[in-house]
């Protein structure tokens, strides 16, 4: 249990550190980012649509995050086929 603390302790240092190298508007985009995602999620459907306009506002916004960000997003829009499943 205490080897757990110590390593969550060491975990959050770390990233606390990694926050430190980064410039604001990279911290700004990223939170720009999740505030749209959450928006996206918070809507009252079941499930959560994505329309033409969050597709563009999150590719835009995604695409000025430095890349070892881009690629670690989890949620990303899937594109619109616009046809019909056969």
């Amino acid at each position: 249990m205490f080897v757990r603390l110590l390593y969550l302790i060491f975990v959050r240092v770390c990233s606390w550190l990694v926050l430190l190298g980064r410039s604001s508007a990279s911290k700004n985009i990223e939170l720009l980012v999740l505030r749209h995602e959450v928006a996206v999620l918070r809507r009252t459907q079941p499930k959560p649509r994505w329309d033409w306009a969050d597709r563009a506002v999150l590719a835009a916004l995604i695409r000025l995050l430095p890349r070892a960000l881009r690629t670690h997003r989890r949620s990303r829009p899937a594109p619109s086929c616009g046809g019909t499943a056969a």
